[in-house]
């Protein structure tokens, strides 16, 4: 994953491709996103084939493709859009019901962009797209963040200071830890979001952080969500991560438009699902 978002994006329409062989899918899709991006252009395709010719007679701003189509594997249609305009980079999100089993075994490929689950329902599908194609300026929440580099922290602070969220950081697990057990104690989580690098100079590693927010505390992905930057490109390692309770991984170097569409977006599931729950 990674790569910097097409230029043509910031452009007053932008265009949308659904791909997804189920017509009552796409229509769904089609009928959130018209409603919630009035100023998108949304095209859809029934399949692999019929999505290529698309593509051949003009480019797309965000396309988000089914894992199985009739004529082909999503993850196929997503090479070959990557094999046919290497020069732009066109953000491709997979939108499934079953992208967990695949997320997990890391076999969605170095061609898609990110993955969307389905159960978190299509008004989230359409706030994730609106992410890429118009970015947030501002937002509110709070991020606890892990770094131990002092350089990397500062630059990665404004970055998200900038769009208005608050910043708790920490440069240890332990020290984050103990933040989330004095706030848990006064019956507060203590940040809508856990921003942490894998590796750390203390004792305890992201993947130490990761067991105890999901053991320990037991917060769920919903209450707490936890977005791990790595180095680690081996997909064995990226699986545990995600088996171990991170709702998504950011690989390094952090490109920082990814990094702030990906944690923009867990906020607002995480905002979401509390409102739910207080309004139950």
């Amino acid at each position: 994953m990674g790569g910097s978002i097409s230029s043509h994006m910031a452009s007053a329409a932008p265009k949308v491709l659904v791909v997804d062989g189920s017509r009552v899918v796409r229509q769904l899709i089609v009928r959130v996103l018209r409603a919630e991006l009035p100023e998108a252009e949304v095209v859809e395709s029934g399949s692999g084939e019929e999505a290529k010719r698309l593509l051949g007679e003009g480019t797309f701003d965000f396309i988000t493709v089914a894992l199985r189509l009739p004529d082909m594997d999503g993850l196929e249609l997503a090479h070959y859009v990557r094999e046919s305009a290497p020069q732009v980079y066109v953000p491709i999100v997979v939108v499934s019901g079953d992208v967990d089993a695949r997320l997990h075994r890391r076999s969605l490929g170095e061609d898609v962009t990110d993955y969307f689950d389905k159960s978190l329902g299509f008004q989230a599908l359409a706030e994730f797209i609106r992410g890429y194609v118009r970015p947030d300026n501002s937002a509110e929440g709070t991020v606890l963040y892990v770094e131990d580099s002092r350089v990397v922290a500062l630059a990665t602070r404004r970055m998200l200071e900038k769009i208005g969220l608050t910043v708790r950081h920490v440069v240890s697990v332990e020290d984050a830890l103990a933040l989330l057990e004095t706030e848990r104690a006064q019956g507060r989580v203590g940040a809508d979001v856990v921003l942490t690098d894998v590796s750390l100079k203390g004792e305890l590693t992201g993947g130490d952080l990761l067991e105890h927010v999901r053991n320990q505390f037991d917060y769920g992905k919903g209450k707490l969500p936890v977005l791990v930057m790595t180095g680690d490109e081996n997909p064995a390692n990226q699986a545990a991560l995600l088996k171990a309770g991170a709702n998504d991984l950011v690989e390094k170097p952090v490109e920082e438009t990814l990094l702030i569409t990906k944690l923009l977006f867990q906020l607002r599931v995480a905002q979401h699902l509390r409102k739910r729950e207080l309004a139950a």
